[in-house]
């Protein structure tokens, strides 16, 4: 573990019990990926999903009629550069060369898949594809805003588009300085993400005219913490701009009154030595971990950027709000596996739980260069999808969907500042996860 008893969290981080961290971990590591992508499968046959945690497939990329598969491409020259996932395996990413009035615009979408904050559950990840390219898809499709499909995709269907695969178990932040004798494991986060950079900007994003970093979950968080460095490092007449899908974690406590999400952001800091990949000026005033929520990144972020995110996130809800281990009675249990299945107290506390949200990116809405599309839906990730992207049955905030709605902020077609209704259920168009 990453404390020993000479080692605890600050005073300002309350202890919380070894349970809830464990399915915080558990969850982000594992389950997290299994339902997204399941989800994804049941919403291509048009229904809501019924997911089993416990289950699992050869694949987490279910067949997409309208995608076509995509290679793992593994980062050349590891040797030299250092970069290698936690089990000592190259990283790796997918690549589809764009076409026509596309080919010099590029597309970098970061996987998402939680963290690791202690050598046990970063020991445990090695072993998965979070860990390892040894355990990645040799083939994925791409689809949502990766898709090549205009009908899909309308704005960015003919780019260059990569996805970054996610092997360092801390955002692309990790440093190799805080890797600890015999745990055979590597901490090399912010070298994978430099090595990733140079390799796609010797492959032609260095003559990018446009370009998108985007990212899903810890992916978006990442998408973050890297933003400014991926404008750094393309041409200064390009236009470049960041997106991140469901980011925007925030330092709430939980329903008993711990601080959850700050206890194991600490941990996850301390461990993998992240200090080094966050905003100097943050650092200069606040701990690391605490420069490692969305809130105080965003607040030093200069380049353009978009915020994608749902107002009843239910990854924050399941492991922020109320993780495992703060709901001794059972009495959230229904609840958390279907938002329909909570009272009407529930519904206030998530109300509440929204409503911190809205606060916290209210900081930013006088900044023109920032877009933000926040609607009342009981989902995660919705750029990778389809249904949840672009198409008939998306979700809508005034009749515009999420794809509409990055297009139009990231042309400068009008600005975007779409928040959605109040209160759960109030907007129709969700496609609201069940895990019943």
């Amino acid at each position: 573990m990453p404390h020993s008893s000479s080692s605890s969290p600050p005073s300002s981080v309350p202890t919380i019990s070894n349970l809830r961290l464990r399915a915080l971990i558990i969850w982000s590591s594992k389950n997290y990926a299994i339902a997204a992508f399941v989800f994804l499968l049941l919403l291509s046959l048009s229904l809501f999903s019924h997911l089993d945690s416990r289950s699992r497939s050869r694949s987490r990329y279910p067949s997409h009629p309208r995608s076509s598969l995509v290679p793992l491409t593994l980062l050349r020259n590891t040797n030299r550069t250092r970069a290698l996932c936690l089990d000592g395996s190259a990283p790796g990413y997918h690549f589809q060369s764009g076409s026509g009035s596309g080919s010099r615009n590029w597309l970098l979408h970061i996987e998402g898949g939680g963290w690791c904050n202690s050598i046990a559950s970063c020991t445990q990840r090695k072993f998965t594809h979070l860990g390892s390219s040894n355990y990645m898809e040799k083939l994925i499709p791409f689809s949502g805003i990766l898709s090549s499909d205009p009908s899909e995709n309308p704005d960015f269907f003919n780019w260059n588009k990569v996805k970054i695969r996610y092997c360092d178990g801390a955002s692309f932040a990790g440093h190799p300085e805080s890797e600890q004798r015999g745990s055979d494991l590597l901490f090399r986060g912010q070298v994978i993400w430099e090595a990733i950079m140079d390799e796609l900007l010797s492959i032609g994003l260095s003559k990018a005219e446009q370009a998108l970093l985007s990212g899903c979950s810890a992916g978006g968080l990442a998408a973050l913490i890297h933003c400014d460095n991926f404008r750094q490092v393309l041409p200064k007449e390009a236009t470049v701009k960041c997106l991140s899908d469901a980011g925007f974690f925030l330092d709430e406590k939980d329903i008993s009154g711990n601080s959850t999400m700050r206890y194991f952001y600490h941990d996850v800091a301390q461990l993998q030595g992240l200090a080094k990949s966050l905003h100097k000026d943050c650092i200069a005033k606040m701990e690391p971990y605490k420069c490692l929520f969305p809130q105080e990144i965003v607040k030093n972020i200069k380049t353009p950027l978009f915020l994608v995110h749902p107002a009843y996130d239910f990854w924050q809800i399941r492991n922020i709000l109320v993780p495992q281990g703060s709901d001794l009675l059972g009495h959230w249990q229904s609840c958390r596996l279907n938002i329909r299945n909570c009272n009407a107290n529930m519904i206030d506390k998530l109300d509440s739980y929204r409503g911190s949200l809205l606060k916290a990116v209210n900081e930013f809405q006088q900044r023109k260069e920032i877009g933000m599309f926040i609607n009342s839906c009981f989902i995660h990730c919705q750029t990778e999808m389809e249904a949840t992207w672009h198409s008939p049955n998306s979700p809508k905030i005034n009749d515009k969907t999420i794809a509409e709605s990055v297009g139009d902020w990231y042309f400068d077609r009008k600005a975007v500042k779409r928040i959605d209704c109040s209160s759960f259920p109030c907007n129709p168009t969700c496609h609201n996860m069940d895990f019943t």
